[in-house]
C-alpha cells in the first residue's frame, strides 16, 4: 500500500479501489448465477434421468403389450380353430345321428308295412290271432288251441291256413328273420319221448318251423325257440289264465347283421361325403 500509495495519487487510488470493489462485485453476481445453473443443470439432469427410465419403462410395456397382443391374436386364432372344429365335430355328429335315424326310420316303416301286410293276409277278426308291433319287432301271436291239439305238438290243419298266410308275407321279406317262439302253461308234461315243458315248447317250435320250411319260406330265415312257462303273459291260476299263456309267436324282426351293415354303409357314405 505505501507502495502503491507513493506510485499514484489518491484519487486514482479511490478509483481503483471503486473499480475494484465493482468488480468483486459483478464476480459475487457471476458467482450466484453460477451457483444456480449448476443447481438448474442438476435438476435438469435429475430430470431427465427420471424421464429416461420412464421412457425405458414405457417401452419395456409397449413391448409387454406387443407380445401379450401377438399371444392374444395366437390364442384368438387357435381358439377360432377349436371352434371351427367343434362346430364341424357337431355338424358330423348331427348328420351320423340323421343318417342313423334314416335307417331306423326305414326299418320303422318296413315293420309298418309287415304289420299291415299280415294284418290283411291273416285277418284280425280271429280272437285266437293277434298281429302287433313289440319294441320295434312284429310279431303274431296265435293261441295254442289253433296250432295244436291239447298235449300234442303236430300242427293242426286250421293252423297251416294262417301259416300258409303268415309265409306268404315272410317270403315277400327275404331280409327279415322269423323267430317262432313257443310258450306253455306252468303244468307239469312227460310224455315220452318229451319230458317237460322245455321239451314241449321247443317241439311245438320245431314244428311250426317245419310246417313253414314245407311252405318255402327260406330256412335261413327261420329260428325255433322254446320257453316253457317262464315269460306267463297272466298267472297261471286259473284254466283261463293258463290258456292265455299257452301259445305260439311267430316274430318277424330284421336280421341283426344286416341291420347294422345298414347302418355301416350309411356311415360309410357320411365319410365319404365329408
Amino acid at each position: 500500500m505505501l507502495i502503491l500509495t507513493a506510485c499514484v495519487s489518491k484519487k486514482d487510488y479511490l478509483a481503483l479501489q471503486e473499480k475494484q470493489k465493482e468488480t468483486q462485485d459483478l464476480l459475487n453476481t457471476a458467482t450466484v448465477k453460477l451457483n444456480s445453473c449448476l443447481a438448474d443443470q442438476a435438476a435438469a439432469t435429475a430430470r431427465l434421468e427420471g424421464l429416461k427410465e420412464q421412457l425405458a419403462d414405457m417401452r419395456r410395456s409397449n413391448e409387454a403389450l406387443i407380445k401379450s397382443s401377438q399371444d392374444l391374436t395366437e390364442l384368438t386364432s387357435k381358439g377360432a380353430q377349436n371352434l371351427e372344429k367343434s362346430l364341424e365335430s357337431l355338424q358330423e355328429r348331427d348328420l351320423k345321428i340323421t343318417r342313423l335315424q334314416d335307417a331306423l326310420n326305414r326299418k320303422d316303416s318296413v315293420t309298418l308295412a309287415i304289420v299291415t301286410s299280415l294284418k290283411k293276409e291273416v285277418g284280425i277278426n280271429d280272437p285266437d290271432i293277434e298281429v302287433n308291433v313289440e319294441k320295434g319287432v312284429v310279431f303274431i301271436s296265435i293261441a295254442d288251441k289253433l296250432l295244436f291239439q291239447s298235449g300234442s305238438y303236430n300242427v293242426t290243419s286250421r293252423a297251416k291256413e294262417v301259416l300258409e298266410k303268415v309265409a306268404k308275407v315272410i317270403n315277400s321279406k327275404p331280409n327279415f328273420e322269423a323267430m317262432v317262439e313257443s310258450h306253455t302253461d306252468n303244468k307239469s308234461y312227460n310224455k315220452p319221448p318229451l319230458i317237460d315243458n322245455w321239451d314241449l315248447s321247443v317241439k311245438r317250435a320245431t314244428s311250426v318251423v317245419r310246417v313253414l320250411e314245407e311252405l318255402k319260406v327260406n330256412p335261413q330265415q327261420l329260428i325255433a325257440a322254446g320257453r316253457s312257462y317262464h315269460v306267463p303273459l297272466v298267472e297261471n291260476d286259473t284254466a283261463e289264465n293258463r290258456a292265455k299263456n299257452r301259445r305260439t309267436r311267430i316274430v318277424v324282426l330284421p336280421k341283426i347283421d344286416q341291420f347294422y351293415e345298414m347302418i355301416e354303409e350309411e356311415m360309410k357314405n357320411l365319410s365319404a361325403g365329408n
